[in-house]
């Protein structure tokens, strides 16, 4: 079967930084990315390269920065005062928020973020909103594990059901 629009992929593959080689993430055989092609889960160029491949292909490729996650914006860096990260006792966990340390969060209207502390001020904590991979150009290489058509429940709710998928 051939990967195409509404195909549950599996694949293994190892992402490294494209200028420098350092790796920043694999997956295996034994715990592969699975995702549903055709709804945004995955990067639109990383889709593009895999499209029409079958299950045994191998693939190399690299997306440029501004292709995956952009370019890191200052707009995404923000002081938020330290009284929001106090517990409901008011105490401030001093071990907890360090610089470096990622932190999950949420918007005004809900949705889930994750800040990368970059500094912390006896009144405020400095932190990083953008992407961790924003600014930086991609290269994968792996191999398509298993490709199928996706399920009418699939399609309407937009991700992979099953293994290595979404369980309801």
């Amino acid at each position: 079967m051939t990967i195409k629009e509404n195909m549950v992929v599996s694949l293994s593959y190892k992402l490294t930084n494209h200028k420098t080689g350092e790796t920043i993430e694999e997956t295996s055989n034994d715990n592969p990315m699975v995702f549903l092609t055709g709804v945004g889960g995955v990067i639109p160029q990383f889709e593009e390269n895999i499209d029409g491949k079958k299950v045994g292909d191998a693939f190399a490729f690299h997306i440029e920065a501004d292709m995956a996650y952009g370019s890191p914006s200052e707009e995404k860096v923000a002081m938020i005062p330290i009284d929001v990260f106090r517990d409901e006792k008011g105490v401030f966990d001093e071990a907890y928020f360090v610089p470096g340390a990622l932190i999950p969060m949420s918007d005004n209207e809900g949705n889930h973020l994750r800040g990368k502390i970059l500094e912390v001020t006896s009144d405020s904590i400095k932190m990083d909103f953008n992407h961790p991979l924003a600014g930086m150009d991609l290269q994968f290489e792996g191999s398509i594990l298993n490709v199928r058509e996706a399920t009418k429940d699939e399609l309407d709710h937009g991700h992979v059901h099953g293994e290595g998928g979404h369980q309801h």
